[in-house]
């Protein structure tokens, strides 16, 4: 099981994720990638190099006008002495209810990342990691090339200038079974998604195709990321 934080570390030193004195926000959705990144985080905060601190925070959408149950996860940053801000949200009723949106990942995306700048900035922090894994940054580029005709994917670390924060993803190394498995081993909280749109997405549509591609064409998720690692393209080289 430390093998993926090693991966979690070597992704955190390839692209120089962390500083002296770094106070980052660890985003939970209150799923599997977020909730090992925050323990993975936690873990190398006692032997890093570089003294960093963590704040734990979630954005709840309240889907269907339902607060989110975070209470599990509030014990977890209890035992592993993290502060853990929750700040409720319209996102559920605006995007579903109000605006009715056919495709509302991409708005639902846009509009949280917003607050969780804010909230980020509130707490005090200067940079905000977010749980995408290797799947995630393999998707990402296909759905580029697909759907916007582009090569591209996003980056390791991106600078908001408008915020004058940093976002850091120390996950795009980590396999998502193997973040699956640490998971279960962990028994850690996962709590479940009540959006409406689970499983009916660009991105599951996405992830699909890979792996019906993957059949014919071994290991090409690890290919892809080997590629887009060693490219030039949005910062990923290093």
């Amino acid at each position: 099981m430390n093998k993926i934080i090693g991966k979690v570390r070597a992704a955190i030193d390839k692209y120089k994720m962390i500083d002296q004195n770094d106070k980052i926000a660890v985003c939970l959705s209150g799923g599997k990638d977020s909730l090992f990144l925050l323990y993975a985080m936690n873990q190398i905060k006692f032997y890093y190099p570089k003294t960093f601190e963590i704040v734990a925070i979630t954005i709840d959408p309240c889907f269907n006008g339902q607060s989110t149950n975070y209470s599990k996860i509030k014990t977890l940053c209890s035992k592993l002495n993290i502060k853990y801000k929750i700040k409720k949200s319209r996102l559920g009723e605006l995007i579903f209810n109000e605006r009715k949106e056919k495709n509302p990942c991409s708005l639902c995306a846009r509009m949280r990342r917003g607050m969780l700048h804010d909230l980020a900035k509130k707490l005090g922090c200067n940079k905000i990691a977010l749980g995408h894994n290797l799947e995630d940054s393999v998707e990402t580029f296909f759905m580029n090339l697909f759907d916007c005709g582009k090569i591209g994917c996003f980056s390791p670390v991106t600078y908001l200038s408008r915020k004058n924060l940093y976002m850091i993803r120390p996950l795009i190394f980590c396999n998502e079974a193997k973040i699956d498995a640490f998971i279960k081993q962990k028994n850690l909280p996962v709590v479940k998604s009540h959006c409406p749109a689970n499983f009916n997405t660009n991105r599951q549509t996405t992830k699909e195709l890979i792996l019906k591609l993957e059949k014919k064409y071994p290991n090409l998720r690890l290919k892809i990321i080997g590629a887009i690692s060693r490219s030039n393209i949005d910062g990923w080289k290093n």
